[in-house]
């Protein structure tokens, strides 16, 4: 290939590349929304003409308002209501979808069993819908609550003994955004409160939206307690919105924002090095002087200390590793949040939830997170506030 050919190839390759990914997108909702509509409308249950062609005219018009709404909500505008709207068909479809496909199964038992149609397909579509009801109900409950507390003790060879028994509290995702929270983030504060933590750490995604428009919800976050320190990073979902703008409100509301640094907390003569890096999507947001990097967030730290690192992205844990990290705090999959969407997480993260080892000497512990992005459901995925307490191995 020539220069020239190379040159109008280019653009040929830029005009594509934005159709396919449009194609691909309109044919993952088209079967998000077609799959459902098939099992309860259309496979084989004879339903008269008008029951028929109220459903379709329902999924059809779902199936054109969701992308609008997304894009009015999530994209430059931002209108709350339609986020709120478009985030929940997207909740209320995904079950759907998953359970017309497991109704799949029950079709087949009762078509082996002798059950014919149109009573095998009715019976379905029917245990369909009343398995989503239930699960979405039970569903937007959870996501709404104050998160339990989960416990968890995490030993750390080089920590000393001043610092044995030190108690850490971890909060990510919260996710502040289009449902008014800030009576649950007051309630979520209390909790952590009443846990009397030593070191509260806040690792990312703190919400969909600028300071302005979530400055209420965040607001009781002025009022977390901590004997040592509060330290927050950023996620990724900052860097839609302004990160910069999170980072330099956090230090307002009397937070630690380790954009790439480090503190040393000490306790009875023992010492912590408390680092934060950037989220991984930093570096390619445009946003100067936005990356992570691990080596400049170390940088003068003393190597004997054993050192806590914020990192909102479990998948951070390779570069954590590369700088004998002894424990990554991070949030980012949400447990998955509604299931069994953590089997797509899992492709894309080494964990999706809990402690795990990461080499001889880091552990990684990933939180379920705080609160919940877009579909205001959580199913088999509950929220947490989690209490780690340090422990001299």
């Amino acid at each position: 290939m020539s220069a020239s050919d190379a040159v109008s190839a280019t653009p040929v390759r830029r005009v594509w590349r934005p159709l396919l990914v449009s194609l691909t997108i309109a044919g993952i909702v088209a079967v998000l929304f077609g799959v459902p509509w098939w099992t309860l409308f259309a496979a084989g249950a004879a339903w008269p003409t008008p029951v028929v062609v109220a459903g379709t005219v329902l999924f059809g018009t779902a199936l054109v308002a969701f992308p609008v709404l997304m894009v009015l909500g999530h994209g430059g505008r931002r209108l709350d209501w339609a986020a709120r709207i478009g985030d929940t068909l997207l909740g209320v479809v995904w079950v759907l979808f998953v359970w017309a496909l497991l109704g799949t199964v029950l079709r087949l038992g009762l078509g082996l069993g002798g059950v014919p149609d149109p009573a095998r397909s009715r019976l379905t579509a029917a245990v369909v819908v009343a398995v989503t009801l239930v699960l979405l109900l039970w569903g937007h409950v959870e996501a709404m609550r104050v998160p339990r507390v989960r416990r968890v003790e995490v030993p750390i060879r080089r920590l000393g003994a001043g610092l044995d028994g030190a108690r850490v509290v971890l909060l990510t995702d919260t996710h502040y955004g289009p449902i008014d929270r800030a009576g649950w983030s007051a309630r979520v504060v209390a909790t952590v409160n009443a846990l009397e933590p030593d070191l509260v750490c806040h690792t990312g995604d703190i919400a969909d939206g600028t300071v302005d428009q979530r400055r209420a919800q965040a607001a009781p976050l002025r009022d977390v307690r901590a004997r040592l320190a509060r330290a927050y990073v950023t996620g990724n979902h900052e860097y839609f919105g302004e990160a910069q703008g999170w980072l330099d409100h956090m230090r307002e509301l009397g937070w630690e924002p380790l954009h790439n640094r480090h503190i040393v907390v000490e306790r009875d003569g023992a010492r912590l090095v408390v680092a934060g890096v950037d989220d991984v999507t930093a570096g390619g947001s445009g946003q100067p002087g936005h990356r992570a990097d691990p080596a400049a967030a170390l940088a003068g730290a003393d190597p004997e200390l054993p050192v806590l690192l914020l990192a909102h992205q479990p998948k951070q844990i390779d570069a954590a590793v590369a700088h004998g990290v002894d424990l990554q705090l991070s949030g980012h999959t949400h447990g998955g949040q509604i299931w069994p969407f953590h089997l797509l997480v899992r492709l894309d993260q080494p964990t999706v939830r809990g402690l795990s080892r990461h080499g001889d000497r880091t552990l990684l512990y990933t939180s379920r997170g705080t609160g919940f992005w877009g579909p205001p459901f959580r199913i088999f995925a509950p929220s947490e506030i989690t209490l780690l307490t340090l422990r001299a191995a």
